[in-house]
């Protein structure tokens, strides 16, 4: 596992900077291919093999494994506990847009389920009614007047837009798992919150696969929609046709 972790982490950064590299020389426009939203087309439907490749031969068989050998509680645990880890993050980032009043309610949750919830294994706080908040730094970004910049796909990490991708690096900076030591232990919990990560998009597999004639345009526009959506916390203005 904790192999798999480093490769990973490895594989992550050399292409965030191949891929960094490649833009700059660009300059952003010669891969366009008729989507104003998706400027480097080319260079993210090669970067989306790669990660299909990567998937299918490491990431989604070790999820379903996982899927299919752990406990439903102990799933439900696991993703409980990675998500109290971030609620102070996310406390941060409502405070930094504003949102104030969310922040309290981060903040309270993390104090909660933190204690109550038996750091974090139990979402004690969600049944008290402090709801589950999603906020990151590209969200903050967002608000703060940052353009998109641009869709980029990522191997391993995901779809994201140029912003998201600089808002991913500082988020990273500061997640708590990746300080954790010793390093060894470090490892094994990155490992098992991307393992774990995985497994939840299981069943979205199949409705991807079922609905998409073309997998990267479906997903590449099913991204920009829910972040939209994030940004806006689920009231986005309406667009111009």
């Amino acid at each position: 596992m904790t192999g798999m972790c480093r490769a990973l982490k490895l594989c992550a950064i050399r292409q965030l900077v191949m891929g960094g590299l490649l833009l700059a020389a660009f300059g952003g426009t010669a891969w366009a291919e008729g989507n104003p939203r998706d400027p480097y087309e080319g260079f993210n439907r090669t970067m989306f093999s790669a990660n299909e490749v990567i998937d299918k031969y490491a990431a989604k068989p070790v999820a379903q494994v996982y899927d299919k050998a752990t406990p439903l509680p102990v799933k439900a645990g696991v993703g409980n506990f990675f998500g109290n880890v971030g609620d102070l993050w996310i406390g941060v980032n409502s405070a930094l847009q504003g949102k104030f009043g969310d922040a309290g309610i981060d903040l309270g949750r993390l104090a909660i389920n933190s204690t109550v919830g038996i750091f974090g294994l139990f979402d004690v706080a969600s049944e008290l009614g402090l709801e589950k908040h999603e906020e990151d730094f590209g969200q903050t970004m967002a608000v703060w007047g940052v353009g998109d910049g641009g869709y980029l796909f990522w191997p391993i990490i995901g779809p994201r837009t140029l912003r998201d991708t600089g808002g991913w690096v500082v988020d990273s900076y500061v997640d708590p798992v990746w300080r954790a030591r010793p390093i060894s232990a470090r490892n094994s919990m990155v490992a098992l919150r991307f393992v774990d990560i995985r497994a939840s998009l299981l069943p979205a597999d199949k409705v991807v696969e079922e609905a998409a004639l073309d997998k990267y345009a479906y997903i590449r526009d099913a991204y920009l929609q829910r972040r939209r959506n994030q940004i806006f916390d689920g009231r986005p203005p309406r667009l111009d046709d």
